[in-house]
C-alpha cells in the first residue's frame, strides 16, 4: 500500500530548527554580507594621507618641544656640573685648613703631655664631639693662653665652614642628579617622536610621497603670498612714515610738534640707527649659515637646531641671547608684526617652540626640523596661526 506521507523539503538546520531552501539561500547572503561588512574596517585602518601629513607635523612639533627641553636640561646640567665641581674645590680647601688648624691645636697638646699639665687641656677638646659644648661644660677657655685660644677660634670657624660647605656641594650634586635626568628623559623622548615620524613616512608609496610633496608645495605658494602681502604692507607704512617726516620738516617749528605727537605712535617701534648695525651683522651670520643641517640640540658650527642658530647669529653681533626659545621669547622687546624689521626673533606655535630671524618682506631665515637644511622661508611657512610673537632682542 503506497504511503499518503508528503515528503519533506531538502534544506538545512539552524539551531535545531529545520529551514526550507530559499531560507538557506538567504542566510547565506547575509553571511556574507556579515563578512563584508566585518572586512570593511580594515580596509579603511589606513589613514588618508591628510591624516599621515598632520601626524608626521605633530610628531616634529612635539620633537621640537623636547629640543628645546633638552636645550634647557642640558644648560642647567652644565652650570650644576660647574657649581659642584667649584663647591667641592672650596670643601677640599676648606678641609686642607681645617686639618692644618688641628695639627696646630695638637702641638698644643704635646706640649701639655710633655709638662704633665693636669687641667683640662687641647688634647681632650680635640677628641670631643662638639668643641663648643666642651667649652661650655668645662671653661676650657679661660685656662688657655692666648695663642690657644686663637688656634681654638679658627679650628671651630674652619669646622662650622667646611661642614656648611660639605651640606651644600651633597644638596648640589643631588639637584645635578635630578638635571642628568630630566636631560635623559627629554632626550629620549626626542628620539621617540622622530622614530614615529620616520615609520609613519617609510610606510608611503611612491605615489603618496608625491602627493605629499605637491601638498607641501602648495602650502609654499601660500606662505609666499601671504609673505608678499605682509612685504606690501610694510612698504606702504614706511612710505606713510616718509611723508609724515617730510610735511613736518616743512611746516615750521609749531606744527611740526603736533605733527610730530600724531605721528609718534606709528614709529615707536622703530629700532635705532644701532639696532640696524647690530642686525646687519647678526642676518649676515644667519646667511652664511644656509645650507648646514638642522641636528637638534646643536648650536654650530656644522649644524643648528632653531634657537641654536639665533643664538649664534645675535652673538656674532655682540649681543647674548639664552639658549632655549623659552627663554629667547622673553629677551628683548615685543613688536606688532606689522612692524617687524630684519634681525627681530619670529617665534612660532603657542608653547614657543620654534624661532627664525626675520630678513624683510614677510621672509626668514631658520632651522626648520629633523631632514631639513637652514633656509630661507616664509614666515607664514606654517600658516598664520602658528605665529605667536616678534621680539626685537637688542
Amino acid at each position: 500500500m503506497a504511503s499518503h506521507r508528503k515528503s519533506r523539503p531538502t534544506g538545512s538546520r539552524v539551531a535545531g530548527i529545520r529551514t526550507p531552501a530559499f531560507a538557506t539561500a538567504a542566510l547565506t547572503s547575509v553571511a556574507l554580507l556579515s563578512q563584508s561588512a566585518n572586512a570593511a574596517p580594515e580596509a579603511d585602518d589606513k589613514p588618508s594621507l591628510e591624516e599621515v601629513e598632520k601626524k608626521v607635523d605633530d610628531l616634529y612639533r612635539q620633537a621640537g618641544s623636547a629640543t628645546e627641553k633638552y636645550n634647557g636640561a642640558k644648560e642647567k646640567t652644565a652650570k650644576q656640573r660647574k657649581r659642584v665641581d667649584t663647591l667641592l674645590d672650596d670643601v677640599a680647601q676648606r678641609t686642607q685648613k681645617l686639618n692644618e688648624a688641628r695639627e696646630e691645636l695638637g702641638t698644643f697638646a704635646a706640649a701639655q703631655y710633655r709638662t704633665g699639665a693636669s687641667a683640662p687641656d687641647t688634647a681632650t677638646f680635640l677628641l670631643a664631639d662638639t668643641p663648643q659644648d666642651y667649652f661650655d661644660q668645662t671653661q676650657l677657655m679661660d685656662r688657655m693662653t692666648g695663642r690657644q685660644k686663637v688656634a681654638v677660634d679658627d679650628y671651630i670657624t674652619q669646622q662650622s665652614e667646611t661642614m656648611e660647605k660639605r651640606q651644600e656641594a651633597a644638596e648640589s650634586l643631588e639637584t645635578l642628579t635630578e638635571s642628568q635626568g630630566d636631560l635623559k628623559t627629554a632626550k629620549a623622548t626626542v628620539q621617540r617622536k622622530l622614530a614615529d615620524a620616520r615609520e609613519l613616512l617609510s610606510k608611503l608609496t611612491a605615489e603618496e610621497k608625491a602627493r605629499l610633496a605637491a601638498i607641501e608645495k602648495e602650502k609654499q605658494q601660500e606662505a609666499a603670498r601671504k609673505a608678499a602681502e605682509l612685504a606690501r604692507q610694510q612698504a606702504e607704512q614706511q612710505k606713510e612714515q616718509e611723508q609724515e617726516a617730510a610735511q613736518q620738516q616743512d611746516s615750521g617749528s609749531s606744527s611740526a610738534g603736533s605733527s610730530s605727537s600724531a605721528g609718534s605712535s606709528s614709529s615707536s617701534t622703530a629700532p635705532d640707527s644701532s639696532y640696524a648695525t647690530k642686525a646687519d651683522k647678526a642676518l649676515a651670520f644667519a646667511r652664511a649659515q644656509i645650507g648646514k643641517p638642522y641636528v637638534w640640540g646643536a648650536t654650530g658650527p656644522g649644524s643648528y637646531d632653531c634657537s641654536g642658530l639665533t643664538q649664534a647669529a645675535w652673538k656674532a653681533a655682540g649681543v647674548t641671547l639664552p639658549r632655549t626659545t623659552y627663554d629667547q621669547v622673553n629677551a628683548g622687546t615685543t613688536v606688532p608684526l606689522a612692524d617687524a624689521q630684519p634681525g627681530d626673533l619670529v617665534f612660532f606655535y603657542d608653547d614657543v617652540t620654534h624661532v627664525g630671524i626675520y630678513i624683510g618682506n614677510g621672509m626668514m631665515i631658520h632651522a626648520p626640523k629633523p631632514g631639513t637644511y637652514v633656509r630661507e622661508e616664509s614666515i607664514y611657512y606654517d600658516g598664520e596661526s602658528s605665529i605667536h610673537s616678534v621680539v626685537r632682542p637688542a
